[in-house]
């Protein structure tokens, strides 16, 4: 276990935006920072990273909290594993504690992390057999510096070799105490299902590529076979619990920092062709690994910049599998690539040349002047491309132009389509007005189909008639906003004093009230004991709670206790109620514009919340006494309900006269 002084230090030593700006590209604004959220899609920023607190909030979906838990998100790692990433990444020494269920507790280690750690072992297993060995160096180090790749490239990726022995990786790993259940569940080792007692290696005979999710650890694997009579060309690690090829790009680990420096991702086919163009001096690139390009990846490279340029050969294939996967992410609606500003652009390579050979053929010079002038557009790429397979069939073509209207439609620029429009027209000979009443058809369907969610619309369906949306039945004596109110206070402004007079029967204008100075939690604590109430939201209670016990202590607990604590619902909840979208613009500021501020009158808006709170509980405490007496059934019962109502009544008017306000019920 991480011992408490550790896990302080880190808390303290880590930088939201340091943490935050290893994942996402980040924009000054004014003290904060912003960017578009990796937990939803979004088209404008709405992310926002408050270095001052330490801490993030987005203002779209609303999640919250601080450096551990956006690395805990936005990794999918647990507690644990993601307070030793920040102390690898601030190079803080862990310290550890141990008793007697220390054993115990090694045992308990999740899968996932056991997964984790046996990748690791192959990784640093292969690699030594590749440089190390007579076997590794002959057959696998031979291909690497074949393709003229240094030793520095190689050691970057990590990468590796496999010996032909079918058996002896598995072997060897289980001699140094690997569980052979999570040497299979990786996929490194393969147990036929119909001869469970048998194992052999997946990988045998082949170099070895690791595949690194973002923060560089190895989740899984892929092997290229150097004989021509291997059954595949190349192997995968199957899907698996850390290891999800949809959403991974191979070398994002290694280019993230370059994709955001040049705000642009270079998009290619095959783990080669990012190594080349690495060893060419090109970092900005990634690699779908041979598959489709799919949503999930298109939306890992929008985090850190909103252009890509794809690059393949001129293999149709290759073509059309770009073509595939843009206009999945294009349809999906999942990402809206274009109404989030991604640009798409393609790079033709020179028959029989593909990023790796190219790359290896030239200078960086050559290979960037290249790229710079076979840079074209998506949409005016697969038009020019595509038309000339369908133009001579009818069928094809009305297909053909009905894909390509959908590609128009996902951009939210109207000018930007109409150009669009106008230059296909000519290129497949089509009156405009047909394309645009096509565009208008594909944009109702979106409309009619989007339209409940875009609005977030809530509704609760009635079991026994679901067709009909039921009106959402809500309290009107309800508390709870007014108890959200004080705890927001209580947050915000707990530990700050307020001067309370101490008016006494003796005082006089010659003799003036004492003043002295009390901390907001204990005025809001001290008048809510008074009248002895309790927050009908338990996670309210709880807070309050723990500021009570505090007062009696002498101390009052800082919005960082909260916004840090062991329960997740306090933490998010404290961020959620002190974090918000907007701040004074410096515009006003510089034009002398006085803006008034809640910390300048917060004696009022403190005793406003007070009373606002005990006269909705009066209101309901009347409520309940008026139908108590339509049910009252005795004139004793009767009479003591009335005098209870008379002083309800005269307490509601008490606190309304307080707030000035004119109550009528």
């Amino acid at each position: 276990m991480i011992s408490k002084p550790t896990i302080a230090r880190i808390f303290d030593t880590a930088r939201i935006e340091e943490v935050v700006g290893d994942f996402l590209t980040l924009k000054k604004r004014g003290v904060n920072y912003i960017a578009c959220c990796p937990f939803h899609n979004e088209k404008t920023p709405s992310f926002n990273v408050n270095p001052v607190r330490n801490i993030y909030k987005c203002f779209g979906c609303g999640k919250g909290g601080d450096s551990v838990s956006f690395v805990m998100e936005h990794e999918k790692l647990t507690y644990p594993e993601a307070l030793r990433y920040l102390a690898k990444k601030y190079n803080i020494e862990i310290e550890e504690t141990y008793d007697r269920n220390i054993e115990e507790e090694k045992k308990q280690e999740t899968e996932r992390e056991s997964l984790y750690v046996i990748n690791s072992y192959a990784q640093k297993y292969f690699s030594n057999l590749l440089m190390n060995t007579d076997e590794g160096k002959s057959i696998g180090l031979s291909y690497f510096k074949e393709r003229g790749l240094s030793n520095e490239i190689i050691e970057k990726f990590q990468l590796g070799y496999a010996s032909e022995g079918r058996t002896i990786f598995t072997e060897t790993a289980v001699k140094e105490g690997y569980n052979l259940d999570y040497l299979v569940k990786t996929g490194l080792t393969i147990r036929p299902e119909d001869h469970p007692e048998r194992t052999y290696d997946r990988f045998a005979g082949r170099v070895m590529f690791p595949i690194h999710n973002i923060t560089g650890r190895v989740i899984g694997f892929g092997g290229r076979a150097l004989k021509k009579e291997a059954k595949a060309k190349y192997v995968n690690s199957p899907e698996s619990e850390i290891y999800h090829k949809s959403n991974v790009l191979y070398g994002m680990s290694v280019a993230r920092k370059a994709i955001s420096n040049e705000d642009n991702c270079f998009l290619v086919e095959g783990y080669m062709d990012v190594i080349s163009m690495h060893q060419s001096g090109i970092e900005n690139v990634v690699a779908s690994s041979g598959t489709s390009l799919t949503v999930e990846q298109i939306r890992l490279i929008k985090r850190y910049t909103n252009n890509i340029t794809i690059m393949y050969d001129r293999d149709s294939a290759g073509i059309k599998a770009s073509f595939r996967g843009i206009d999945l992410a294009l349809r999906e609606g999942y990402n809206r690539m274009y109404q989030e500003g991604l640009n798409i652009r393609l790079v033709e390579f020179p028959d029989g040349e593909d990023p790796d050979s190219y790359a290896r053929k030239v200078s960086e010079t050559e290979l960037r002047t290249y790229i710079k002038q076979h840079t074209i557009d998506f949409i005016r790429y697969k038009t020019t491309v595509q038309y000339e397979e369908v133009k001579n069939d009818p069928i094809k073509k009305s297909a053909f132009i009905h894909d390509i209207m959908e590609s128009i439609a996902s951009m939210p620029n109207t000018v930007t389509r109409s150009l669009y429009i106008q230059q296909f027209s000519v290129i497949a000979k089509i009156d405009e007005q047909v394309l645009i009443t096509e565009l208008n058809k594909i944009l109702r369907s979106r409309y009619v189909k989007e339209r409940p969610n875009d609005l977030g619309i809530e509704e609760t369906i009635d079991i026994d008639n679901p067709s009909v949306p039921q009106p959402v039945d809500s309290d009107r004596d309800s508390a709870e906003l007014h108890e959200k109110e004080i705890i927001r206070l209580l947050l915000s402004y707990g530990n700050q004093t307020l001067e309370i007079k101490s008016e006494t029967e003796e005082s006089d204008e010659d003799s003036p009230a004492e003043i002295h100075k009390v901390s907001i939690a204990q005025f809001i604590s001290e008048h809510l004991a008074t009248d002895s109430i309790r927050f009908e939201n338990e996670l309210f209670q709880k807070i309050f709670i723990e500021y009570s016990s505090a007062i009696l202590t002498g101390e009052v607990p800082a919005l960082e206790h909260f916004v840090h604590h062991e329960d997740p619902e306090i933490s998010h909840l404290a961020i959620d109620l002190t974090t918000f979208p907007y701040t004074i613009s410096d515009w006003l500021k510089k034009h002398g514009i006085q803006v008034a501020r809640e910390e300048d009158s917060l004696k009022i808006a403190v005793e406003h919340v007070i009373y606002s709170l005990k006269i909705k509980i009066i209101l309901k405490m009347i409520s309940e006494t008026q139908k108590q007496l339509q049910e009252a059934t005795s004139d004793e019962e009767i009479m003591i309900l009335v005098a209870k109502k008379k002083q309800l009544d005269e307490a509601k008017n008490i606190f309304s006269k307080e707030l000035g306000w004119v109550v009528l019920r």
